[in-house]
């Protein structure tokens, strides 16, 4: 048990859960306002050509795509689905990256990914595992 009464798995869960629902929402939120950086820049120029609409208005739809997993990962009961959903897009990312030869960038949200696959394990349908201990045993 931690501190707070819960167990260590349940401290990283909740960590993990607030870091993945707060950091898409203020990545999406910044895809309108470029005040953390200006995202179209990192868009790879073969992806780029690739779509039928400006890099700009492209990153409007990342922002919303990041806004609604964050909002799924926090705020509702499917966390697990959504911290999948979230890992693979920042897998997405990472794909990008590469492309367009921000190895750096890309190693962290490949690291982002692995922890993002990490809350969805802990994560069980959105609510929080029960260990089930039967009658006369020790507890975990």
């Amino acid at each position: 048990m931690d501190s707070a009464g819960g167990t260590a798995d349940d401290t990283i869960r909740r960590t993990l859960k607030l870091v993945f629902g707060l950091v898409p929402i203020v990545a999406g939120l910044d895809k309108f306002t470029d005040l953390l950086v200006q995202w179209d820049k990192y868009l790879a120029p073969p992806i780029a050509h690739l779509l039928p609409m400006t890099p700009r208005f492209f990153m409007h739809l990342v922002g919303i795509i990041e806004i609604v997993a964050g909002v799924g990962v926090l705020l509702t009961p499917w966390t697990r689905l959504f911290a999948w959903i979230v890992a693979l897009w920042l897998l997405g990312i990472a794909v990008n990256l590469v492309i367009g030869g921000y190895y750096d960038i890309a190693v962290r949200d490949i690291v982002m990914a692995i922890s993002a696959f990490c809350l969805a394990r802990l994560s069980a349908s959105g609510v929080t595992r029960q260990t089930f201990v039967a009658p006369g045993t020790a507890a975990p």
